[in-house]
């Protein structure tokens, strides 16, 4: 039986951060406080392309901290992007840890069909 399933995202593992930054062949992200225009932030620091500032991954609160400036400073496809693919692989370690396997499918409309086959 298939099922549909719609995820609305918090980054709070680190092993998926670190997968999705090497799936996307940004730098290993970095554990610390990061300094962005006019604040700082405390997490993991994801470098995206062509951004001034990281994006910070609070994993505790699951929360992202960054500065783009209204898309001036970072185009937000990168990090909408960058969340897609964390999703992809924080579904991935789960099913992997609970003994299942996965099927990934790029589709037409930019979206990513993930499909855990249970017990296999």
């Amino acid at each position: 039986m298939s099922h549909l399933v719609t995820i609305q995202t918090q980054v709070r593992d680190p092993a998926a951060i670190s997968s999705a930054c090497l799936r996307l062949q940004l730098p290993s992200p970095e554990f610390g406080t990061t300094a962005l225009f006019s604040n700082q932030a405390s997490g993991w620091a994801v470098q995206l392309p062509d951004w001034n500032y990281p994006v910070v991954c609070d994993v505790e609160q699951g929360q992202l901290c960054y500065d783009n400036y209204g898309g001036r400073w970072g185009d937000q496809q990168h990090l909408d992007h960058f969340l897609q693919i964390y999703a992809v692989e924080k579904a991935k370690i789960e099913a992997r840890r609970l003994g299942h396997s996965t099927i990934e499918q790029s589709l037409a409309d930019g979206s990513i069909k993930v499909t855990i086959q249970v017990g296999a």
